[in-house]
């Protein structure tokens, strides 16, 4: 090799490791998670590894949720599991003249006598004349509870703005504000609430709310042996809510009065009011 090829060789060789040095200090200082990083944080395994540091995941996000309940009147055994779950785990007092959710029997005779009975809390003073099966036609269980109306008149009857309707469907009590008035109670055409004789607040069934929003079922849904109840979000065209009123002649409590109540149900009698 001649003087001048090896001066020439030294032209070329210089530039280019001056680049590598130069790219080799742009991926240095590239920050995790960015293009070309991939590999050097030992945290990184893939698309679906844990964001850098810990972020915690996705807030709740009300205003993509509308929710309601829907009951099979078919498939409801009278076990009153949901009741016993729903105390425990909204802490409703044992008397068994306090509930969110609560279970009533109906009796359809061959006269057209309707008789009603709560399973969780019966009669003190039993029926004067044992009703004889064979009068009886038809013998059903109906589940009740807060309807979570999209026009509840207990909110309109609030006089401190305690109970309130959330973006995603669900009346609610702030039990902070709540004075015990007992309008609420009053003009709740549903009988589904209640004053705890502890805290002498209003209360009722929320949907389970506190877990609903961390995408859990409600205490009651999740421990019926039949699925006689059905959890949805109405927004969801995926939602099993959805498909159940799709799939069945739904009826609701009351409708004349335009509550719009939010609990629905399938096979209903129109003797259960």
């Amino acid at each position: 090799m001649n003087k001048r090829e090896f001066v020439k060789g030294l032209i070329l060789f210089f530039p280019a490791a001056g680049l590598l040095r130069a790219l080799g200090r742009e991926l240095d200082a590239a920050p995790a998670g960015a293009p070309g990083a991939a590999g050097k944080e030992s945290g990184s395994t893939g698309p679906g590894a844990e964001p850098a540091g810990g972020m915690p995941a996705k807030a709740y996000d009300a205003d993509s949720h509308y929710y309601g309940m829907g009951i099979e009147v078919d498939k409801c055994i009278g076990c009153s599991r949901c009741v016993e779950a729903c105390k425990a785990e909204n802490d409703v007092p044992r008397e068994p003249f306090f509930f969110r959710t609560w279970i009533e029997r109906y009796d359809i005779k061959r006269n057209g006598e309707v008789l009603v009975e709560s399973v969780n809390a019966p009669s003190k003073k039993p029926p004067e004349v044992a009703p004889d099966d064979r009068d009886v036609i038809r013998s059903f269980f109906v589940p009740k509870l807060c309807n979570n109306c999209a026009n509840p008149p207990c909110v309109q009857v609030c006089p401190v703005g305690a109970t309130f309707a959330t973006k995603d469907g669900v009346v609610l009590i702030d039990k902070e504000r709540c004075i015990g008035c007992r309008y609420c109670i009053q003009a709740c055409p549903y009988g589904a609430r209640y004053l705890d004789p502890r805290t002498k607040t209003a209360d009722k069934c929320t949907f389970c709310y506190h877990r609903v929003v961390k995408d859990l079922l409600p205490a009651c849904v999740e421990v019926c042996p039949t699925q006689a109840r059905i959890f949805g979000d109405l927004k969801s065209r995926a939602s099993r809510l959805v498909r159940f009123q799709r799939m069945n002649r739904i009826h609701v409590l009351k409708p004349a009065l335009n509550t719009e109540p939010k609990v629905y149900y399938a096979q209903l009698d129109g003797e259960v009011r």
